[in-house]
């Protein structure tokens, strides 16, 4: 079985309304369509462009900004289900800040993923970055799903989770084969961080592991200010693969799609019969020391 995937490098935009952005969507989603592509990754915080929208602060702040959002979260989805729907297509919507509760100024970032036939799933940021926890009030999450789908199973690691691999790991033992990473990244150190843990996470579980990204620059914002990075899919790193693991790598910071055909028969052989057993041997003995000592050497 095989799935035709596409990762987006999505281009952070100043929309002049919330149906201009709804274009911008449709415009995006036909494009990979036309390219053949069944399931579609979008990247963290792309909806932090309809801060655009909110009457202008002379004193903006961070807490105005995701309050003002709020209200917009019902049709927000409902473009991406409707997308789905009317394209045939699985789509991983960009992450939102959604507030926990009703009224409450306290939020998850959260994706939802769509599927043709209007189903939907939640998956949550668990682990929150300085930026997110210190200054923005993004609460950490606790709700990772993985999804059945026609094209196999697909698992939801926002960014700086990919970074953990016991949270990655998690979520393979729930039989995960894809890991779907939307990521928003400022500097090339943040993009460099995630798109590592990207392919260690594809070599350690023998999976394939999918990051969008924002690119562009919003000097109106104050979240999505500054972006940059490279769609790319990634899988494992045995025979029958890239010797790298690179199924395939945007140029940087240059919007558009990036798109692999992922071969779910030859990934569960790799996992059965690879060069290494990397999933296998995960929970070998071996694999967590039994005793690790200190020794002084003078």
């Amino acid at each position: 079985m095989s799935v035709r995937i596409a990762a987006l490098a999505y281009p952070i935009e100043e929309p002049s309304s919330f149906e201009a952005f709804q274009r911008k969507q449709e415009r995006l989603v036909q494009s990979a369509c036309e390219q053949g592509a069944q399931v579609l990754v979008f990247p963290e915080y792309a909806s932090m462009e309809l801060g655009a929208l909110r009457q202008r602060d002379p004193a903006p702040s961070l807490s105005a900004e995701l309050a003002a959002l709020q209200a917009l979260r019902p049709r927000y989805g409902e473009t991406y289900r409707e997308l789905a729907r009317r394209f045939g297509v699985l789509i991983s919507a960009p992450s939102f800040p959604e507030a926990r509760r009703p009224g409450e100024a306290r939020y998850h970032n959260r994706v939802r993923v769509f599927s043709p036939r209007g189903a939907e799933a939640v998956s949550e940021k668990v682990m929150m970055t300085r930026f997110e926890k210190e200054q923005w009030g993004i609460d950490a999450g606790d709700v990772q799903n993985v999804c059945e789908t026609e094209w196999g199973r697909f698992g939801t690691s926002i960014c700086y989770d990919s970074e953990f691999p016991l949270l990655v790991r998690r979520q393979i033992d729930a039989g995960a084969q894809v890991l779907l990473v939307p990521s928003c990244t400022d500097t090339l150190a943040g993009y460099h961080r995630v798109q590592l843990s990207c392919r260690a996470r594809a070599l350690e579980n023998q999976c394939f592991v999918v990051q969008a990204v924002t690119v562009g620059s919003a000097p109106w914002s104050i979240t999505v200010d500054e972006n940059t990075g490279a769609a790319g899919i990634f899988g494992p790193v045995d025979r029958g693969f890239p010797s790298d693991g690179v199924l395939a790598l945007g140029a940087l910071d240059r919007p558009g799609w990036v798109f692999a055909d992922l071969d779910l028969a030859r990934l569960a052989e790799v996992r059965r019969d690879g060069q290494v057993r990397n999933h296998q041997d995960w929970d070998r003995p071996g694999h967590l020391a039994g005793r690790v000592g200190r020794v002084r050497l003078d």
